[in-house]
């Protein structure tokens, strides 16, 4: 599984500017993968506060029993690093 630091890198190659939403599927993890990672990394308070999940079109996902598709990521995310 990634840890906090992979999934920051990669959601930074994959997102224009941070705080932009970019699908969970462009992680190109199992959807098992990304359920676990993500609702695993929302669970934890210190990094939470960080994440913001949202839901539009596109293949969605059960993060902390809620269904979602995109995640945006606060630049701030990098103090925790």
């Amino acid at each position: 599984m990634m840890n906090l630091r992979e999934v920051v890198e990669r959601y930074a190659t994959l997102a224009k500017s941070f705080g932009d939403a970019v699908a969970l599927s462009e992680f190109a993890l199992t959807a098992d993968e990304t359920q676990n990672l993500f609702s695993s990394l929302d669970e934890d308070y210190h990094i939470s506060r960080f994440l913001h999940f949202s839901r539009s079109q596109g293949e969605s996902y059960v993060i902390s029993e809620e269904a979602v598709t995109h995640i945006a990521i606060d630049p701030a995310i990098y103090s925790i690093l």
